[in-house]
């Protein structure tokens, strides 16, 4: 067992030499959605897949992601600028071995970079990119022309949405948008809180479908996470639901959501320039720099 596990490691060394982690923006429009909790539950059944992922909480003013572990983060994303701390030294470690960046309550600091820390940002990605397979940027409900600038530079979108109008409207304008400058953006839709698995069904048929016909772009259903109580007494214990309670109904839904996303090597063709110079290329275009 031990020489198969030293094989194992190593050909992920190797692996890892040549290949650079994917960038998915996780978005809602609007927020109390769900959108936190349901990256970090997937983020959770990736790293029991095999994979390894890290968490960067770019929620402006409304990060969480360490409330939701129960865990209190030494620093925080704005470290990196206020105090020039070297990323490597910001990441928490969470269940399962799930790497985290925490956001802070000023986090907006992050989103309206000057030319020097956008540069201070982007070396430091770099040191990121080969050391995962996925790196998520939890983004904020909603978007701003700076934080639709990260949004942008991913290499795909995970969006999070309800069947309730309101979240659907929302939704959509946030895939508008998001078409508008990026034409050719793969964007994931999961819809969340359904009450019945064909009512979940049906209203994320019909948003991919409302997609297609006003914008004539494709997006990718990616699954369906019903409305389980087992989700909110998991937040007050301040542990992922598909540990707390790993064969509830929302668990299983996430676990086969996660296998559902996760086809194939996730980072063969990605490459850690293309990230850097989307983003550097869209701060500059919005004239965030």
């Amino acid at each position: 067992m031990m020489v198969y596990d030293q094989a194992a490691q190593l050909r992920d060394k190797i692996r890892r030499r040549y290949q650079h982690a994917k960038t998915v923006a996780v978005i809602s429009g609007k927020g109390g959605v769900g959108k936190s909790n349901v990256v970090l539950n997937v983020a959770v059944e990736l790293q029991k897949l095999g994979r390894k992922v890290l968490i960067m909480d770019l929620d402006i003013g409304m990060g969480n992601i360490d409330v939701l572990l129960g865990q209190t983060s030494k620093r925080t994303i704005l470290d990196l600028f206020n105090t020039n701390i070297p990323i490597n030294d910001m990441i928490e470690t969470g269940p399962k071995d799930l790497h985290y960046i925490a956001g802070a309550s000023s986090i907006n600091e992050l989103f309206y970079m000057n030319d020097e820390k956008l540069t201070l940002f982007l070396q430091q990605y770099q040191k990121l990119s080969k050391s995962y397979d996925y790196i998520f940027f939890d983004m904020g409900a909603g978007v701003t022309a700076s934080s639709l600038s990260f949004v942008l530079a991913a290499d795909e979108c995970l969006l999070v949405t309800t069947s309730e109008p309101t979240s659907m409207t929302d939704a959509y304008s946030m895939v508008k948008q998001i078409f508008l400058h990026q034409e050719k953006m793969d964007i994931h839709v999961i819809m969340n809180r359904s009450p019945s698995h064909k009512e979940g069904e049906q209203a994320l048929y019909r948003f991919c479908h409302v997609v297609k016909h006003f914008l004539s772009k494709e997006i990718h259903a990616l699954g369906i996470l019903p409305y389980d109580s087992v989700v909110s007494k998991a937040v007050i214990q301040q542990i992922p639901y598909t540990l707390w309670k790993p064969n509830a109904p929302i668990s299983k839904a996430t676990n086969k959501l996660a296998k559902s996303f996760n086809v194939g090597s996730p980072s063969d063709t990605v490459q850690a320039s293309t990230f850097a110079s989307k983003l550097k290329s869209f701060f500059q275009w919005k004239g965030v720099t």
